[in-house]
């Protein structure tokens, strides 16, 4: 028998992301790059402790002047769990997408809330169709958290500088934590263990703050 992958080494373990056996040499090589891994899987957790991602350079954050501070974050909490909790929900469930679709869909929703700001306002959806899945969904679910604060509590308290900076905030996650592996989704495996938010019973188909 021999690798699912190379087709020439001696399998060691079995990949659940080809659903056969591999080596433990395309096993590193290929996780994350050409086969794409099931969050739980506990070759990519453990993996996952020993990433080398490049050294992310505050000096060169983007929209450097959105000011994101630990007291904005504790005064957002709430909107910015919801947030988190619906980026995690919107990625798992959007087939094939990755960290970098996250990234392309925040970006765009950074560009249409900050016009918003300058009073002129324009969609930006990315081009990139599960880009633009997770945009929509993402721009649906403040539509509808705004609507049932409103009938909460009368009007609607969340402003919409206050979504771009929390926005920005989960760009710069991203940023730091993507191990430039094209299918990674270390951004997201960061943020579900962070916020806890726990892995769906069964899968779809198909410097800085934390």
């Amino acid at each position: 028998m021999s690798c699912a992958i190379c087709e020439t080494r001696r399998p060691r373990r079995f990949c659940p992301g080809v659903r056969g056996d591999i080596c433990s040499v395309c096993c590193g090589a290929e996780r994350e790059v050409t086969v794409n891994c099931p969050l739980d899987c506990e070759f990519l957790v453990e993996a996952r402790k020993h990433d080398r991602v490049e050294p992310f350079n505050p000096e060169v954050l983007p929209n450097p002047d959105i000011v994101v501070s630990r007291k904005f974050l504790q005064e957002n909490k709430d909107l910015l769990l919801f947030m988190v909790r619906t980026l995690a929900a919107v990625v798992l469930g959007t087939p094939g997408a990755v960290d970098l679709d996250a990234r392309e869909a925040l970006e765009a929703l950074i560009r249409t809330y900050r016009t918003l700001q300058s009073g002129v306002y324009y969609e930006s959806v990315p081009e990139n169709s599960l880009a633009a899945n997770i945009y929509r969904r993402i721009q649906h679910a403040l539509t509808q958290f705004r609507q049932e604060e409103r009938q909460r509590l009368g009007i609607s308290k969340t402003r919409d500088a206050n979504v771009l900076a929390l926005l920005v905030y989960l760009q710069r996650i991203e940023l730091d934590r993507n191990n430039g592996r094209r299918r990674s989704r270390a951004f997201l495996s960061a943020l579900m263990e962070h916020y806890r938010i726990p892995q769906p019973a069964a899968p779809a188909p198909s410097s800085l703050i934390l």
